[in-house]
């Protein structure tokens, strides 16, 4: 009887999937003299801002806000705390999608670029930050790399204007990328030439540019550089990045929530966890954010052959054909191949032209 309710719960966070922004959620992080200690709120409008912060800490959340984020996850912490550390824990019992730390110094910004990749790696925490100047060379971590950001008379600095593009990036729908977003409230960044802007983008900075008219987000990428087995070029792209971090907790969280510990570890319970995250990527097919077709989750017959050789012994494991290594009892152990392919965002056109 387990199958339905699973089945049902995968589609209803596909659906939910198809406009990120209708779930991005944004944390912001500041430091504030009207507080003695760490305080959380959930502002869901600018009327839910929590009174007496500062007129630089309300321009921050803002910013944030202008982006349409779902909600804001806002974490405060007192003007004299020496680090982020209070705020950091705090994050860690929080559901966001992105975060930035408006105002952060530099001498603090490495600190928070190894907090998000332990979040990454260490505590299956799929989150993206925004950080001034931080070249991580991860894809948990964005790389805001444009200062002298004029807003009119105002002009901004990479770290004060990080709450913008976390909250751009947080309410973006899963089919959009960030790349060519306009921020029409920019009046004039520094100029670069294209070979400049090519070689910060290659570098795994997000820039902002002037194209003559507006000013926009060159390049929507992560800091991440150095491409691996595990980690491919497509984590170099936020656009992807969004949509693997949110297969990944939406899997995570319907399988803790109703399979780990309530089902028991038959084949045939497998098959309907299988049929059920089939079942999800379909609908995410369906609204253009996965490549249809080229999705799909079975069986590890590698992973359950090397386990039940642990158990077994090798000379049983191989006698056994490959249905019969499939339906094996593998006692709490669940094993699970998926083959995925988010769909990236038109962003490089070449027309050739013959007369």
């Amino acid at each position: 009887m387990g199958l339905p309710s699973v089945v049902i719960e995968f589609k209803q966070k596909a659906a939910s999937a198809v406009e990120q922004g209708a779930v991005g959620v944004l944390a912001l992080v500041l430091k504030d003299a009207s507080v003695n200690e760490v305080k959380e709120y959930t502002l869901f409008g600018i009327e839910d801002v929590p009174a007496g912060l500062s007129v630089e800490n309300l321009a921050y959340i803002q910013q944030g806000m202008i982006g349409l984020p779902k909600e804001v996850k806002l974490v405060v912490i007192p003007a004299a705390a020496v680090d982020y550390s209070a705020a950091l824990d705090r994050l860690e019992t929080i559901t966001f999608n992105v975060v930035a730390f408006p105002g952060v110094k530099d001498t603090e910004v490495a600190a928070l670029s190894t907090w998000a990749k332990t979040m990454f790696t260490n505590k299956e925490r799929r989150i993206l930050a925004v950080l001034p100047h931080a070249a991580a060379d991860h894809p948990a971590v964005i790389n805001f790399a444009t200062d002298n950001i004029e807003v009119g008379a105002k002009t901004y600095t990479a770290s004060q204007y990080t709450a913008r593009i976390a909250g751009l990036v947080a309410g973006l729908p899963l089919t959009v990328a960030p790349t060519f977003q306009t921020l029409p409230e920019v009046t004039n960044v520094p100029k670069l030439t294209k070979a400049d802007a090519d070689a910060a983008v290659k570098a795994g900075k997000l820039i902002l540019f002037h194209d003559g008219e507006k000013v926009k987000i060159a390049r929507g990428v992560t800091s991440f550089l150095t491409v691996t087995e595990a980690l491919g070029a497509d984590w170099k792209k936020i656009k992807v990045v969004r949509i693997l971090n949110k297969t990944y907790h939406d899997m995570k969280a319907t399988i803790e929530d109703h399979y780990v510990g309530k089902v028991q570890n038959s084949y045939m319970n497998k098959l309907l966890l299988i049929s059920a995250i089939n079942a999800y990527y379909e609908v995410l097919e369906q609204e253009g954010i996965l490549d249809p077709g080229k999705n799909i989750i079975d069986i590890d017959l590698a992973a359950q052959r090397t386990y039940l050789k642990s158990i077994l012994g090798a000379e049983e494991v191989a006698k056994m054909t490959e249905q019969q290594l499939k339906e094996a009892n593998t006692r709490d152990q669940v094993f699970l191949a998926a083959t995925q392919r988010p769909l990236d965002a038109i962003e490089d056109v070449k027309i050739s032209v013959y007369l």
